[in-house]
């Protein structure tokens, strides 16, 4: 295998770049020894620290020095940085908020250099293309920069233009470390007892993916089909005429950075509001669709005057397994309702704990850590909480981050980070989880109903208060209407597959040897102001429509036996 063959590989393969370095390993010595003097810098003014007791009143600085190394080493270890700032199993807490604030900012590199590159890529000169380019690129970042420009059929586009020669420098970088993490992988904790050289391959993966800008325009049109019936998410077309592997032509968008509030607040838009857009739409993206931005910063992130917040940026994306977007459903209701033996057995499934760790020590551990995380009421949780206090857990328990939950955090911290820069009192579940209530209610797959069903029953007995607070917190979401929610429940209760809710409720009303028509009395008081009789007499009869004469008679006995008349009490035994 050649060298141009080893650098333009178009996917990772950690195989065939080593075969090419082991026969040739002086290519990669020189970086080795620049590598290895930085970095014996850094250690060595760790180590005058323990010598000097002054570990403590300097961890500030060597934070600051580390983020600073890994900017000077280049492309790859800017990229190393940002992922290790979402690891908080791999970091100290002190260095992972240092490595957070890393931006992917670097000087441009050659404005001819870049002309040329368009021109080669797309195979015809400029002006053949583009009616008009900006002179500068008017963003740079750590592997391309982007250019503002107008095809010649009159359409505003954004030409992004990837660094010459990244995918060689890229490579030897990787092999490099993958050679290092073989030697390191013993003298790390038990969290990182397994491959330490598979963390290196997915970060390896994630990144050739990333510079491969042919797969991120076809994720940006995934994206794109994903939100195509939300009013308020806007996603950049892909003019594919103008794109190549190294060069990338998108819509242009007029907007502003999420951070900017005084442009937003300018052309009339509550910058709170479109956080709350960013919010849930990050959440349907993990719950609903499964394929998520796991780079939302605020460059990446903008609002436009009419009130919808643009994505950008498609080059770092993921991919949710089925199984894996319902335990993380599972996983929520559990932290919410408190039952951390389950929350134990999530993380078993998730991959955050091998199937053979003995969970019984690590249940009290969640309890203490995630109790005081969340606090008394749901609305006091914090990601960025959770994430410090997780960072301690992890050296004493064999918990590890999955891959993709590395991407999941980045993409939760990252959005909770802008939302409390614009308000310091931000609480991601006051949007959260009244978006998660409603999709409980809602219910439309069996999957979802059958997790409703988690959460209002609990070691066989119906909990009341539960189903008080999901209707109480999914009112405060805007797009709820318990109108509709009450006719899905109602059809749900009368079906074939609504026979054991139908049972459990006829016992939930009677449990205890007592009519609970205070409890119904509480629930109707909740909701009686958005069911008007006119519109419950239509969904009614609606429903009785739809219903066989024989699936009425099989089923009205029972369903006429819960409801109180006239709203009034029924006497039950005390």
């Amino acid at each position: 295998m050649g060298q141009y063959q080893a650098a333009q590989l178009r996917q990772y393969n950690p195989d065939a770049i080593a075969r090419y370095y082991r026969y040739r390993p002086w290519q990669a010595w020189g970086r080795l020894l620049s590598i290895i003097w930085f970095f014996a810098g850094f250690i060595l003014s760790l180590k005058w620290d323990e010598w000097q007791d002054q570990v403590e009143l300097n961890q500030g600085k060597r934070a600051t020095q580390l983020r600073e190394l890994l900017t000077r080493l280049g492309p790859t270890f800017i990229k190393v940085g940002q992922a290790l700032s979402t690891r908080p199993d791999l970091i100290r807490k002190d260095f992972l908020e240092e490595l957070i604030k890393l931006q992917d900012q670097l000087p441009p590199f050659d404005n001819d250099l870049a002309y040329q590159l368009i021109e080669t890529e797309l195979g015809r000169p400029i002006n053949e293309s583009f009616s008009e380019l900006s002179p500068k690129p008017v963003a740079a970042a750590s592997l391309g920069q982007v250019y503002r420009g107008r095809l010649l059929s009159g359409e505003e586009v954004a030409v992004k233009v990837q660094r010459p020669n990244l995918r060689p420098i890229l490579t030897r970088d990787l092999y490099l470390m993958r050679w290092a993490a073989g030697w390191l992988a013993p003298w790390l904790p038990l969290n990182l007892g397994h491959d330490l050289t598979l963390i290196v391959d997915e970060f390896g993966t994630k990144l050739f993916e990333e510079i491969d800008y042919i797969h991120e325009g076809r994720n940006a049109e995934k994206f794109a089909i994903n939100f195509r019936n939300d009013p308020l998410v806007k996603v950049p077309g892909i003019y594919w005429r103008y794109t190549n592997t190294r060069v990338l032509t998108l819509e242009w968008i007029n907007g502003f950075k999420l951070t900017d509030t005084k442009s937003i607040r300018e052309v009339g838009l509550d910058p709170e509001a479109i956080i709350q857009i960013g919010v849930t739409s990050g959440l349907q993206q993990l719950l609903e669709h499964g394929f998520f931005h796991a780079d939302p910063h605020p460059g990446n992130l903008f609002a436009i005057a009419d009130g919808r917040m643009a994505y950008i940026d498609f080059g770092m994306m993921d991919q949710l397994e089925e199984t894996t977007k319902e335990t993380l459903v599972d996983a929520l209701v559990h932290l919410v309702n408190k039952d951390y033996t389950d929350l134990a057995e999530d993380f078993v499934k998730l991959g955050f704990l091998t199937p053979d760790t003995n969970i019984a020590p690590i249940v009290p551990a969640l309890e203490s850590v995630l109790g005081n995380a969340i606090g008394k009421n749901v609305k006091d949780f914090n990601f960025k909480t959770i994430t410090d206090e997780f960072s301690e857990l992890m050296y004493e328990y064999p918990f590890r981050v999955p891959a993709k939950f590395a991407l999941i955090i980045r993409s939760l911290v990252t959005q909770e980070g802008i939302a409390l820069s614009l308000n310091p009192n931000f609480k991601i579940v006051e949007v959260g989880y009244p978006y998660i209530a409603r999709r409980l209610l809602t219910g439309e797959s069996p999957e979802l109903r059958r997790r409703l069903l988690n959460v209002l029953f609990k070691d066989g007995k119906f909990q009341w208060q539960r189903l008080e607070n999901l209707i109480a917190i999914a009112r405060t979401d805007g797009n709820f209407d318990v109108l509709p929610t009450a006719k899905m429940g109602l059809q749900y209760m009368l079906s074939e597959e609504g026979k054991f809710l139908r049972r459990q409720l006829v016992l939930a009303l009677t449990e205890d040897d007592r009519l609970h028509t205070e409890e119904v009395q509480r629930l109707w008081n909740l909701v009686k102001d958005d069911l008007p009789p006119n519109r419950l007499l239509n969904v009614a009869i609606g429903i009785l429509t739809e219903l066989s004469k024989e699936g009425v008679a099989a089923i009205l006995p029972k369903a006429t036996s819960l409801i109180p008349s006239d709203g009034k009490q029924s006497p039950g035994k005390k």
